[in-house]
């Protein structure tokens, strides 16, 4: 419902009754006569766009959902990794660099960065002894070194043209998608969130503890591994998709639980609903408020998120 609705908002003179005939004469389903204009806005920009979206949220909530768990942290998100730092760099290297950029490209770039970024956080916390608390710390180790040599790069090599497309994409931009990228996301985000719900009672083990977990026979290191591999890649393929999109995984798991409770086996399909409805209309927004020129994504979820996450904290506060 809301994907139909987002497809209409804009400029173009674009009903709900449109959007059902071009998805259906694409399905081979009708052959209904829709304008080439209306067909091509439809399925070749908007739908495309709001199905990447919708992939975005569901994902970086269910991210969210699963490292709050794992770590214990209630501020922990997907970028806690460093991830999103790592990403940023490879977009850059590829971006003003030149690095390899006939090959992978400004995606694939931010997609090497981010595992590599990743293998960082892992090796940190192994050699500092593993634990919840040295991953967290690996994090933000990854985070400030990856942030640094982005801004490094920018600084001394880039012109003002470079920079202006590269921050604007480090800031979450959804634009030019295309369904390869639809395709991608939602294909990630739907293998990540079954394996996810094969763990959900294992989950709800991890919220009281490492040592309740491997009382109760969950191999703990495993486990964890297992997880945190998913959301590194999950996190990694839609930051290399869209950029660096903030406060989905951090405040929506939160507002999920108000509505589903704690346990993962209804927690973890509720965070990447809402996940998924919240970023459509965020991206709708974003593009029509400052139309032709759309607000990057990222801010928009920044500037709805921050107050949702106060009303929470708020709320919280109230029932303690």
């Amino acid at each position: 419902m809301s994907v139909g609705v987002a497809i209409t908002l804009g400029p173009a003179d674009i009903l709900m009754v449109n959007v059902r005939d071009i998805v259906s004469n694409h399905l081979g389903l009708t052959d209904i006569p829709v304008k080439a204009s209306k067909d091509a806005i439809v399925w070749e920009e908007r739908l495309p766009r709001a199905l990447v979206a919708a992939a975005c949220g569901a994902g970086l909530g269910l991210c969210g959902v699963i490292m709050q768990s794992l770590l214990r942290n209630p501020l922990a998100d997907p970028f806690i990794l460093g991830i999103s730092s790592g990403a940023s760099t490879g977009a850059v290297a590829i971006g003003i660099l030149g690095l390899g950029g006939a090959t992978i490209g400004l995606s694939g770039g931010a997609f090497v960065g981010a595992l590599v970024a990743f293998g960082l956080v892992l090796l940190l916390a192994r050699l500092s002894g593993g634990g919840n608390d040295r991953v967290v710390l690996a994090g933000v180790a990854s985070t400030q070194l990856f942030s640094a040599l982005t801004s490094l790069i920018i600084f001394a090599f880039a012109d003002s043209d470079e920079t202006r497309g590269v921050m604007f994409w480090l800031l979450g931009s959804l634009e030019g998608v295309r369904w390869d990228d639809a395709a991608l996301s939602a294909s990630v985000v739907a293998a990540g969130s079954l394996l996810c719900l094969r763990y959900a009672r294992t989950l709800d083990a991890f919220t009281f503890g490492d040592d309740v977990a491997a009382s109760l026979g969950i191999h703990v290191a495993r486990t964890r591994a297992v997880l945190l591999v998913t959301t590194a890649l999950i996190t990694a393929t839609l930051v290399s998709i869209a950029g660096a999109i903030g406060f989905v995984g951090l405040v929506l798991p939160h507002a999920a639980r108000l509505i589903a409770g704690a346990r993962h086996s209804r927690l973890i399909p509720a965070t990447a609903i809402i996940g998924a409805v919240f970023m459509v209309w965020v991206d709708a927004g974003a593009r029509v408020a400052f139309s032709p020129t759309p607000l990057p994504v990222g801010v928009g979820t920044a500037l709805v998120g921050v107050p949702v996450f106060i009303a929470l904290l708020a709320r919280k506060r109230r029932r303690v």
